[in-house]
């Protein structure tokens, strides 16, 4: 193998190119510019411009053939005897089934000797600083930002609830008579623990892309309702509580009074829409 070029001063591209010859006849064929830059030790930009004479030198040293005879118009009745000679000389080489790469095998490293015997070469290697960067090497968004989001909106939420429940006859209650007689609770933090909890996780499932087609619509179309109906019940409330009233319409009380119910028959249908994947029911 030849000597790599060592100076601690630049050398011009004329320099190189020789070291370059010596390169391509041990070779056999013209080197990548990756080769060139690690055997001769210099940058990008130089390697390419050895690369580039080597090859044209390359060219212009070959000797035009032909691989296939292939009739020109142009050409006389003489000419065509030697287009059917080089026909003879150079058949078409299909390369053999071992020389195929397959799809998960490495590249095979071999042309045809016909090929070679025209002067064609490798394609030069790509080289690492033209990759594009790929989303699996970016880092990932960091989501504690939304815990700051969270916070003051479930002070807003959780008192808006609690406090539309309170107009709308949702109170303290006892829920074990008889068996714990003093222990009570306040039925009104049903309402943002079902509806804000609902939402959040039908938003989650919507937009994570791993559940089947028919539980998005549904996680989808369900989330905004939930978002709506929550911001309707914090209008409701703020706007009773700035009028002063004590109790709330009819209407508002039954609409709230159904929210359970409806939290519960939405988790029950999209929890059966995504397990319905594991019974191949995913279209």
């Amino acid at each position: 193998m030849s000597t790599p070029l060592r100076s601690s001063y630049p050398v011009p591209v004329e320099d190189l190119i020789p070291a370059g010859r010596r390169l391509v006849s041990e070779l056999g064929e013209v080197p990548s510019q990756n080769r060139l830059m690690k055997h001769l030790r210099v940058g990008k930009d130089k390697a390419k411009a050895v690369h580039a004479a080597l090859i044209e030198e390359r060219t212009e040293d070959a000797p035009e053939t032909r691989l296939h005879s292939v009739p020109d118009p142009d050409e006389t009745t003489a000419d065509a005897d030697t287009t059917s000679a080089a026909a003879v000389e150079f058949p078409q080489v299909t390369p053999p089934a071992d020389l195929v790469p397959a799809t998960d095998a490495a590249p095979v490293d071999a042309v045809p000797a016909a090929a070679k015997a025209g002067g064609i070469s490798h394609a030069p290697e790509a080289t690492t600083d033209t990759s594009v960067e790929t989303s699996d090497e970016m880092p990932p968004l960091r989501s504690w930002p939304v815990l700051l989001l969270a916070l003051p909106a479930f002070v807003a939420v959780w008192s808006g609830w609690v406090g539309l429940g309170e107009l709308t006859g949702f109170g303290v209650v006892h829920p074990l008579p008889g068996i714990a007689d003093g222990f009570t609770i306040n039925s009104a933090i049903t309402l943002p623990i079902g509806v804000e909890t609902y939402a959040a996780f039908a938003l989650r499932v919507w937009l994570s892309g791993r559940v089947p087609a028919k539980a998005r619509r549904f996680a989808k179309w369900s989330a905004l309702s939930a978002l709506g109906l929550g911001a309707l019940g914090q209008v409701a409330y703020h706007l009773l509580e700035a009028a002063g009233v004590t109790r709330a319409p009819w209407q508002i009380t039954t609409v709230v009074a159904c929210l359970p119910v409806a939290v519960l028959g939405m988790g029950a249908a999209l929890a059966h829409l995504i397990h319905t994947r594991e019974n191949g029911s995913n279209r």
